[in-house]
C-alpha cells in the first residue's frame, strides 16, 4: 500500500482516539454539529447527482417541517431518511444484499418511481461528457443477471475479512465501495447509495466522524478529483487487475480532513463566549479567503444573524476585510 497510505491510517487512528475523548466530555455541544452535518450531507450527496433545491428547503426537509414539492425533493427526503436510519441504527444494519436493498427502497420511499429496493433490470453505463456536448462510455458495469450474485460476493468477502481482523477496515471500506460502484447494481441511485454505505461501514468500524462533519460535503467540493480517482480505480476492474490505491488515498484523505474539522469545531462549540468572539476565533482558523457559510460551519451554536453582525463588527474594527458583494462575498484577515 505504501508509506503514504499507512501514514493516513495512523493519523486517522490518532484522531479517532481523541474524538472519543471529546464525545465523552462535550455531549451537549455535539448536537449542534450533528444538525449542521445532516443538512450538509443531504444537500451535498444529492447535489453531486444534480438533485437540488434551495438551502432553506433542505433545512425544512431535514427538520421534517415540510413535504416534498417535486421529484428532487422526494429523493432528498429519501436520502434524509436513510441517513437518519444509519445514524440511529448502524449497529443493527449488517452489510448484506437484503439490507442494501431495504436502504435503497427507503431512498425512493417518496418517489413514484418503482425502482426502489430492486436491482437493475437493464444494462447501465457510466458515461463521460465531451467538450462538444456528446458523451462516451467510460465504463460498462456488470449485466443485470450478474448483479445479485456479485453484490452477495462482495458483501460476504468484506464481512469475512472484517471478522478475520487482519486488514484495517479503513483499507477495506474503499475497496468495497469501488467494487460496488463498478457493479453499479441499481437503475438509479448508485452514487448516493455508495456514499451512504461509506457512512454505514465507517460507523460500524467505530469511525463516527461523519455524524459531526459531512463527508459528502467534502466529496462534493472535490468532486472532480472524486470522479478521477474512481475512473483510475475502475480501469481493468473486469480483469481483476485494477489499482485501488488512488481511491483509498482519496477517501482516507477525506476522512482525515473531517477529523481535523471536527476538532476545530468542537473547540469552538464547547466555548461559552460572546458571538463576536466565537466568530473572531473561527476567522483565526482560516487561511486566505473565507466565506460566511464556512464560518457558520465552525460556529453552529450561533444563528446566521449573529454571524453576520459579528462579521460586520470585525470589518468595522479593521480585523478582517470584506471583498465583493452578494453571493460572491468573501473575507480575508488583516495582519
Amino acid at each position: 500500500m505504501g508509506s503514504e497510505v499507512l501514514s493516513l491510517v495512523a493519523q486517522i487512528h490518532e484522531f479517532k482516539g481523541r474524538q472519543e475523548m471529546y464525545l465523552a466530555q462535550k455531549p451537549a455541544a455535539l448536537e449542534r454539529l450533528i444538525e449542521t452535518a445532516e443538512v450538509q450531507s443531504t444537500e451535498a450527496s444529492n447535489k453531486i447527482e444534480g438533485i437540488v433545491t434551495t438551502r432553506a428547503r433542505i433545512k425544512q426537509l431535514c427538520d421534517e417541517k415540510t413535504t416534498p414539492r417535486n421529484r428532487d425533493e422526494e429523493e432528498i427526503s429519501g436520502y434524509r431518511d436513510v441517513l437518519n436510519t444509519i445514524h440511529k441504527s448502524y449497529k443493527y444494519i449488517p452489510l448484506t444484499p437484503n439490507y442494501i436493498l431495504q436502504l435503497h427502497e427507503m431512498l425512493y420511499h417518496y418517489s413514484g418511481r418503482c425502482i426502489g429496493g430492486r436491482f437493475k433490470n437493464v444494462q447501465n453505463y457510466i458515461s463521460e461528457p465531451r467538450a462538444d456536448g456528446t458523451s462516451f462510455v467510460r465504463f460498462t458495469p456488470l449485466q443485470p443477471y450478474e448483479t445479485p450474485d456479485a453484490i452477495a460476493t462482495i458483501c460476504e468477502s468484506y464481512s469475512k475479512t472484517i471478522d478475520d481482523g487482519v486488514i484495517d477496515p479503513l483499507l477495506l471500506i474503499p475497496i468495497f465501495i469501488n467494487d460496488f460502484l463498478c457493479i453499479h447494481p441499481f437503475n438509479d441511485g448508485n452514487g448516493r447509495m455508495s456514499r451512504l454505505l461509506i457512512t454505514l461501514l465507517l460507523y460500524r468500524s467505530g469511525y463516527v466522524v461523519g455524524r459531526y462533519v459531512s463527508l459528502e460535503a467534502k466529496i462534493e467540493r472535490n468532486k472532480n478529483a472524486y470522479y478521477d480517482v474512481l475512473q483510475t480505480a475502475s480501469t481493468r476492474w473486469h480483469e481483476e487487475d485494477n489499482d485501488f490505491v488512488p481511491f483509498i488515498k482519496y477517501l482516507l484523505g477525506t476522512i482525515l480532513s473531517a477529523y481535523r474539522d471536527f476538532e476545530d469545531r468542537i473547540q469552538l462549540v464547547g466555548e461559552k463566549l460572546p458571538a463576536v468572539e466565537l466568530v473572531r476565533r473561527a476567522t483565526q482558523k482560516k487561511v486566505g479567503k473565507f466565506t460566511k457559510s464556512e464560518l457558520m460551519e465552525l460556529c453552529p451554536s450561533i444563528k446566521k444573524a449573529s454571524v453576520e453582525n459579528s462579521l460586520k463588527k470585525l470589518v468595522d474594527n479593521g480585523e478582517i476585510t470584506r471583498h465583493s458583494s452578494g453571493k460572491n462575498t468573501f473575507y480575508t484577515r488583516n495582519g
